[in-house]
């Protein structure tokens, strides 16, 4: 299965587990940290794999012409129904359905490591985006995807058994709260996004390791990686 299907097949969880207030991340502590690396509103931003659009009605909020794009046409039903006024497109991040250098702004918020084509949704981002345009990514951060604590308590060690190199699908089924969700990703390196966005011609301008400081084992080891890149 395609990491497309797979996201189209959990879309209905993913919009309960989106929208429980304050039951993910984005809600705790996630969303505000990537808001920080934006730049200001231009003339037309783009949310690529905006899912269910919490990040797309977070940036209309704040003043950007904003249009949300994602490959599940599930949850672009949901996008729609949740905020009719926005503008949401079907397409795949490696196949963006906008002019070349039509954007000031692409963001894909916990989005490119769920893309089966990451390398060329990267290519994508930098062909729509004009001139001194900016690429923000969350991804979540590859030590996390390349490992696991061993157990439950505070000082559990971290372990990578499979090797960091290995580019390898994976799964996370979750149950919280009375809410289930399976997460399909593919892990990546640092290197691997570092390589994708230098391929495209993007220079990294940020990067920044977000971890849980509330949290007494994901405080010793980052959840999530944030980058921000220019178009030259």
């Amino acid at each position: 299965m395609s990491l497309r299907d797979a996201w189209e097949s959990q879309a209905e969880n993913w919009t309960r587990w989106a929208r429980e207030p304050g039951h993910d991340s984005y809600w705790r502590f996630h969303r505000d940290r990537f808001l920080e690396t934006l730049p200001e509103p231009g003339r037309l931003t783009l949310d690529v794999g905006c899912g269910e659009g919490r990040l797309t009605r977070d940036l209309a909020a704040l003043g950007h012409q904003v249009i949300g794009v994602d490959a599940s046409p599930t949850m672009l039903e949901s996008a729609r129904q949740g905020h009719p006024a926005l503008d949401f497109r079907l397409a795949d991040g490696a196949a963006l359905p906008f002019d070349e250098g039509a954007a000031d702004l692409v963001a894909a918020f916990m989005s490119l490591h769920d893309m089966d084509d990451m390398p060329g949704s990267v290519r994508e981002a930098h062909r729509v985006l004009r001139a001194g345009g900016r690429f923000c990514v969350a991804v979540v951060h590859p030590i996390n995807s390349a490992g696991s604590f061993e157990g439950e308590s505070d000082d559990s060690p971290f372990v990578i058994r499979e090797s960091y190199f290995d580019r390898r699908l994976y799964s996370d089924a979750i149950e919280r709260d009375g809410l289930a969700m399976t997460f399909h990703s593919r892990h990546w390196t640092l290197e691997d996004y570092s390589r994708a966005l230098e391929e495209a011609g993007f220079q990294i301008e940020l990067l920044r390791e977000i971890a849980q400081d509330d949290h007494p084992r994901w405080r010793r080891a980052p959840l999530f990686l944030h980058l921000r890149a220019l178009k030259g």
